[in-house]
């Protein structure tokens, strides 16, 4: 069992990690704020974005000072990363809040090895700051960096904390009309499920337009036929049922987050009464 598994099933962090979640949302009150960390504007997960800048700067100090010769290169490396500090921690910890226990028992550990990494490379650059030379401290901080990264693609990849849930619907979803049962039983301001082949959809009916959207939230796969109906800016919108993402029902757009991608649309027609949809493919990929 890898080390990461063992952090997933180790009980003994839950109580950190539960303390460190409720401070974060006690903090991140304001959605629009959480949305941007989250990455909703960028339209994927803004963390992995801003660790590759602060890793890498580490990274390439800890590799400048091993090498030696280099101390000023290295120290303007280490400001580089301390300055990205603030904005990768926040992104962080707002994908952390909206994570399940195992993910965050991983986290809190990726976390702390993260804030002990700055504390080395930060206590690098006072030691430089006072003539010395703090070479072993930013040998510390690269260990520790890169041991915490480990566990970043260990959260992001295995336990999939950040990618899009829903990504495979446009390519494994109907590429030919099916159908999903009479129109007219489609219930209106409320979403109901059906399929599309094997394919589960939510059909929602919103002052007399119907939508066919994915079933699955793009975030943590939470079934989008349970979401509340409402409206936002003057659309019809879907709030997930679990972490609160919000899409419009008209194309499935991301409103809010800590959903960064969109619920995958499928094209609609009624024949003879009956409701029929298929996938909304990419140009040139057919569905399976």
């Amino acid at each position: 069992m890898s080390i990461p598994e063992k952090l997933e099933r180790t009980r003994a962090l839950d109580r950190p990690a539960g303390a460190a979640r409720d401070a974060v949302q006690g903090v991140l009150t304001h959605r629009g704020v959480k949305d941007a960390l989250h990455g909703v504007w960028l339209g994927h997960a803004l963390h992995p974005s801003l660790a590759q800048f602060t890793l890498g700067s580490f990274l390439s100090a800890s590799l400048l000072d091993l090498v030696g010769g280099q101390r000023r290169a290295s120290s303007t490396l280490i400001a580089a990363g301390l300055a990205g500090t603030l904005p990768t921690v926040a992104s962080g910890w707002a994908d952390y809040s909206d994570a399940h226990e195992e993910q965050q028992r991983v986290g809190v550990v990726h976390a702390a090895l993260n804030a002990a990494a700055v504390a080395c490379y930060g206590g690098a650059l006072v030691a430089r700051a006072r003539g010395g030379g703090g070479r072993a401290l930013s040998a510390a901080g690269g260990a520790l960096s890169g041991f915490s990264a480990y566990l970043g693609g260990h959260l992001a990849f295995r336990q999939a904390l950040g990618p899009n849930q829903a990504e495979a619907v446009p390519h494994t979803g109907p590429g030919d009309w099916q159908p999903l049962g009479a129109a007219a039983d489609v219930p209106d301001g409320r979403p109901v499920r059906r399929l599309a082949g094997d394919t589960p959809v939510v059909v929602v009916r919103s002052g007399g337009e119907v939508s066919v959207l994915a079933d699955r939230c793009p975030h943590a796969s939470a079934p989008m036929h349970d979401a509340e109906l409402g409206e936002e800016g003057g659309c019809a919108v879907l709030t997930c049922p679990w972490h609160g993402s919000v899409f419009r029902v008209d194309d499935g757009s991301v409103v809010h987050g800590p959903a960064t991608a969109p619920l995958p649309r499928f094209e609609h027609r009624t024949v003879d009464g009956v409701l029929q949809a298929r996938v909304v493919t990419f140009p040139g990929v057919p569905a399976s």
